[in-house]
C-alpha cells in the first residue's frame, strides 16, 4: 500500500529570510484572508493550481489539502528552495524558480485546465493580470493585488475607476472584487490597502485569442486621450480624415461624441473592427 504524501516541514517564522523591498514582497499571514482565498479558488482533488509567488508557503499550506497539485511558482531563490525542503517528497507540490512573465501558466501547470492564485506584488500587477489573460486560460483565478487596481478591474463604464486595465480584462473575464484586505494582514505591512479578485473567462468574449493584443493596444492608446470626443480620439490616433472617422464609427454604432470612458469592451471591439475595415 503507498504511503501517504508527507506533511510539509514547518519553518518558524525567525528563520525564513527578511523581505525584499526590490520585489515587492509583502507576506500575508492572516489565516482568514487566506481562507478567504482558497475559498474563492475552490479548487478540488481534480484541479491543478498555479500559485504564483508563494514566498512562505502560508497559502499554499492550506491548498495543497484541497487540490489534486500546487504548482508554485517563486521569483525568491531562497524562498524557493525553503519551499522545495518543506514539501520534499510531496508529489502533488513541485516549486519553480521562475519569473512568472517569463513562462505560460499552462506549461507551470503542464496543462491546459488549470486554476490560479496568487498575492501579487504590486510593481507588476497589471503585467501579471494581462499574462493571465493570454490562453489557454485558468478556468478561475484569485488575485490579492493592489485596492485601486482591484477597482480598476471590476469597474463599470463611465465611472470613475473604468480604464483601460477595466475593458481589456473584461473582453475576456468575468472580474468580482471578492473582499476587502488591511494592511495589518502583511507582513511588513504595505503602505496601502489590498483586495481580493476572482477572474473568470467569459463564454462570450468580445475579441479571439488572435485579436487580444491588437485590441489591447487601440484600447490603451483610446484611453491615453479618455476624456476626449471618440472622433477626435480617432483622428488623432490614426491620423485619418473626419470623414474617415465618422464612417468607422457609424460602422460600429458608437456616438461620434462619445468619450473612450463611457464605451465598453464591445464597442471597443466593434469600433476597433471597424477601423480596421
Amino acid at each position: 500500500m503507498p504511503r501517504a504524501p508527507r506533511a510539509p516541514r514547518r519553518v518558524g517564522d525567525d528563520t525564513w529570510p527578511r523581505a525584499r523591498k526590490r520585489l515587492g514582497q509583502h507576506f500575508l499571514n492572516d489565516p482568514r484572508v487566506l481562507g478567504d482565498i482558497v475559498d474563492a479558488l475552490a479548487p478540488t482533488t481534480d484541479d491543478t493550481v498555479v500559485e504564483i509567488g508563494p514566498g512562505r508557503g502560508s497559502l499554499t499550506q492550506l491548498l495543497v489539502p484541497r487540490a489534486g497539485r500546487v504548482s508554485a511558482v517563486e521569483l525568491d531563490r531562497e524562498l524557493a528552495e525553503r519551499l522545495r525542503i518543506a514539501y520534499a517528497g510531496d508529489p502533488r507540490v513541485t516549486v519553480h524558480t521562475r519569473d512568472v512573465l517569463d513562462v505560460s501558466l499552462a506549461e507551470l501547470a503542464g496543462t491546459s485546465e488549470f486554476l490560479v492564485a496568487g498575492n501579487v506584488p504590486y510593481y507588476i500587477t497589471t503585467p501579471i493580470l494581462f499574462h493571465a489573460l493570454r490562453a489557454p486560460r485558468a478556468r478561475r483565478a484569485v488575485f490579492l493585488v493592489q485596492r485601486e487596481v482591484a477597482e480598476r478591474v471590476v469597474a463599470a463604464p463611465g465611472s470613475p475607476a473604468y480604464g483601460a486595465l477595466s475593458a481589456n480584462v473584461q473582453a475576456l473575464a468575468t472580474a468580482t472584487l471578492v473582499r476587502g484586505v488591511s494592511a495589518g494582514a502583511f507582513t511588513p505591512a504595505p503602505t496601502v490597502d489590498s483586495a481580493l479578485i476572482r477572474v473568470e473567462p467569459r463564454p462570450d468574449p468580445v475579441v479571439s485569442d488572435a485579436e487580444q493584443s491588437d485590441y489591447a493596444a487601440f484600447v490603451i492608446a483610446a484611453f491615453g486621450m479618455r476624456r476626449k470626443q471618440i472622433r477626435r480620439v480617432l483622428r488623432t490616433m490614426l491620423g485619418i480624415t473626419p470623414a474617415a472617422a465618422e464612417r468607422a464609427l457609424s460602422d460600429a454604432g458608437v456616438p461620434p461624441d462619445a468619450r473612450p470612458e463611457v464605451l465598453g469592451p464591445a464597442e471597443f471591439a466593434s469600433l476597433w473592427r471597424s477601423v480596421g475595415r
